[in-house]
């Protein structure tokens, strides 16, 4: 990022704000090293560019799939080693892919209980 996209990025507040994130979530995904080290601006303070907030908005639908933080870490190691994990980080992904089918499975199964329910309580009300 040159001095001036830095000066121009956004804050870690923006940023947060921007996909989602608390400025504390944010920060602590520095910490785990899920996001690489950020440019900063002149006066020292955090400037989050396009790619910045590109790769939070994956962590944050990673997270929001259910990806546990040990995964989405295996996966920022793997992408800064480059292409050659390209298999590694699609394995990480089918893998995980194939837990968010089963969790959706199970989730259409519940729909189908909460709506036999509300389907009789609907009736039961109808035939008070």
């Amino acid at each position: 990022m040159d001095i001036a996209a830095r000066e121009r990025g956004l804050s870690v507040g923006e940023a947060a704000a921007r996909v989602g994130l608390t400025t504390y979530t944010l920060r602590w995904y520095e910490q785990e090293g899920l996001v690489a080290p950020v440019g900063r601006d002149s006066a020292g303070r955090r400037r989050y560019g396009d790619a910045d907030l590109r790769w939070l908005v994956l962590l944050t639908r990673l997270r929001r799939t259910g990806m546990p933080v040990r995964d989405m870490r295996r996966y920022a190691e793997l992408a800064r080693l480059g292409d050659r994990t390209l298999g590694a980080r699609r394995a990480l992904f089918e893998a995980h892919r194939d837990r968010v089918l089963a969790r959706m499975a199970e989730l259409e199964e519940d729909l189908k209980v909460l709506d036999f329910k509300i389907d009789n309580y609907r009736r039961a009300e109808e035939g008070r």
